[in-house]
């Protein structure tokens, strides 16, 4: 080995590893499939937990992180699915349990009833967990021979330090005194469950003990109410129809881009509700999941781009009346066909010149260029989740024509509550506009342009896309 020479001492094996590193016997495939088998178990139910907890979770970074790490760990399910199909004829047993100390592990951390318990569980026990199990793979397989496998893992190891990064600084920003202290017995459960399942990753011999079930003795279920952390005040709050403004010809551009930001930090809404479908939709292909997971993503990536532009403007968006009630209607009252329906309903209406470029060119004609950016990215997102509802809920129905018909009954069916939670005291739908607006004009050094100040149009009558609701 040592006087083998490569020509002119060129880097050998592509790079992939030294010859000796090489020349090391390394795991069997049966060992290989079995390990990312286990692997593909952990980010399956890591993307399960973390999507289950979007809607309930009050804290608005919280929602935004999960649904941003429940997309990578449903990316990398798609890797380990397609790599151990690489490695073994059908059936490949992916949807087995590997073990069943396993499974309450991760069942528990699914049930853990706080906040910051579910924080530990995730980024203090399992993502640790899972990063020294692929590590240990890295390390004991041959470089050479399963090099499509160590590229899966090393690539998902790179985006759990990430997760783990965000993670363990919330934690920081949450953590009270002495609740470390009272989480011990719990975090040292979680340690045994993993020992006795022989590791995360299937590295050592499983014990022969028994596993008692805690927080999860009661089945975990699923929380369709969406949550909001105190920044979110008036969530019934229907008294600004933002679509009817930025339509009307009459009103310039410039405060136009800043309804469209109060139009995508709305948008948080749409995590709360697409979780819900994701959840309570089982038994489909796995590429269903995948890109539903990604358009969750995008969706809160939206209501981060209408943040920043908040900011960036000098804009308090807290005293926007951000509302829940579409979320909360849909989730409660609606089946997840029905969600979809709306979603992808509404997703058609934004294709038209009426819809994402419009929206586009306004913004570019406002003269903001970070407005620019964020429509620029904003519609090219819709036109990829358009796709996702042509491939996973068109073909449910006879035709396109029937899946919009369904899907405009479905949204007609929760949008006319404006009066019934007015009159049971749940909101006045306050006009929040003119706070907004000069907000925004103080900060341009302009004088609120007084027919953009005294705009007063609600819901009441009209739904999103303007469809008259008296005609209903």
């Amino acid at each position: 080995m040592k006087s083998y020479q490569t020509y002119r001492n060129l880097p050998p094996l592509a790079g992939l590893a030294s010859m000796e590193q090489a020349a090391k016997p390394g795991l069997g495939i049966e060992e290989c499939v079995t390990r990312l088998k286990r692997f593909h178990y952990a980010f399956k139910r890591l993307h399960e937990i973390l999507t289950a907890k979007i809607t309930s979770e009050p804290i608005y970074e919280l929602k935004t992180a999960f649904s941003y790490h429940a997309y990578l760990c449903a990316e990398h399910v798609s890797a380990l699915r397609t790599r151990v199909g690489e490695m073994r004829e059908p059936p490949l047993g992916l949807e087995d349990i590997p073990h069943e100390a396993l499974q309450i592990f991760f069942d528990e951390i699914l049930c853990a009833p706080t906040t910051f318990e579910l924080l530990f569980g995730l980024y203090e026990t399992a993502l640790p967990a899972l990063t020294g199990a692929l590590q240990d793979y890295m390390q004991v397989t041959n470089p050479l021979t399963d090099a499509p496998s160590n590229r899966v893992c090393r690539y998902a190891g790179i985006e759990i330090q990430d997760m783990l990064k965000y993670g363990r600084e919330a934690i920081a920003c949450l953590e009270e005194p002495g609740v470390r202290q009272t989480l011990e017995p719990w975090s040292k459960y979680l340690s045994e469950l993993l020992q006795i399942a022989g590791g995360l990753g299937g590295s050592r011999p499983a014990l022969d003990q028994p596993c008692e079930r805690r927080y999860s003795q009661t089945p975990y279920v699923y929380d369709a109410v969406p949550k909001r952390d105190e920044r979110f005040q008036d969530l019934y709050n229907q008294g600004v129809n933002p679509e009817a403004f930025l339509y009307d010809k009459q009103y310039p551009a410039k405060p136009k881009a800043l309804m469209m930001l109060f139009k995508r930090i709305r948008e948080i809404d749409v995590p709360e509700m697409m979780a819900s479908i994701i959840i309570q939709t089982p038994g489909k292909p796995w590429g269903y999941y995948l890109e539903m997971s990604r358009q969750l993503w995008d969706e809160a990536r939206h209501t981060m781009m209408g943040e920043v532009g908040f900011v960036a403007m000098g804009v308090d968006w807290t005293q926007a009346r951000i509302t829940h009630n579409w979320s909360l209607r849909l989730n409660t009252e609606c089946k997840p066909l029905e969600r979809h329906g709306v979603l992808y309903f509404i997703e058609q209406g934004l294709m038209p010149k009426t819809g994402k470029r419009y929206e586009f060119e306004t913004a570019a004609e406002s003269g903001i260029p970070l407005m620019k950016t964020i429509q620029d990215f904003d519609w090219a997102d819709e036109v990829l989740h358009a796709a996702i509802g042509r491939r996973w809920y068109i073909t449910q129905f006879k035709d396109i024509h029937e899946a919009l018909a369904f899907g405009d009954q479905c949204w007609s069916k929760i949008v006319s509550n404006w009066k019934q939670v007015k009159e049971t005291g749940l909101t006045e739908h306050t006009n929040w506009w003119p706070s907004i607006y000069k907000q925004a004009c103080a900060k341009w050094g302009e004088d609120p342009n007084p027919a953009v100040l005294a705009y007063n149009t609600t819901y009441e009558d009209k739904r999103a896309d303007l469809k008259d609701l008296t005609r209903a």
